[in-house]
């Protein structure tokens, strides 16, 4: 996982090219006034997720873990807390894989820590990371948030 902020990212020279240019994009995008929607950066190796939502409270939101893509999300305004752990296959998932979505959910997530989103901050969250996104941090609020859906066969 890889946390950080868009307007320091630090050493991206470090990253792989695909997670630079999410960055960049993070960077150099008026993420303010896009509209919400889903838009193509290379097909459908990399996409953006542009989101208006409201956080809820922590029991109300679902663990969850993708299998094909990375996400880099960003937090454009709002305040959001974000769980997060390494799955070492001890959550127990609720339903079956969705291949279409590249989504499984969890009841819970053990070893679960969690991070404070505030505007301009991103989180790099691997295949194997399981995230629980959009939970309150002291109360609701509503949140715009971009995902960029990154391929892990394109890194």
């Amino acid at each position: 996982m890889i946390y950080g902020n868009i307007e320091n990212p630090g050493d991206m020279s470090i990253y792989p090219e695909a997670i630079q240019r999410a960055v960049r994009y993070l960077k150099e995008t008026d993420l303010v006034n896009k509209k919400a929607g889903v838009y193509e950066l290379q097909g459908k190796d990399m996409y953006v997720q542009v989101l208006d939502l409201e956080t809820a409270p922590r029991e109300d939101k679902k663990p969850e873990v993708h299998r094909k893509y990375i996400d880099v999300q960003c937090l454009v305004s709002g305040r959001e807390r974000i769980g997060f752990a390494v799955d070492t296959g001890k959550n127990k998932p609720i339903g079956d894989y969705n291949e279409e979505r590249d989504i499984l959910f969890y009841e819970e997530c053990h070893g679960e820590s969690e991070m404070i989103m505030t505007p301009g901050t991103f989180a790099v969250f691997f295949p194997h990371i399981v995230h629980r996104p959009a939970c309150n941090d002291g109360g609701v609020s509503k949140i715009r948030k971009i995902v960029i859906k990154i391929n892990k066969d394109i890194l």
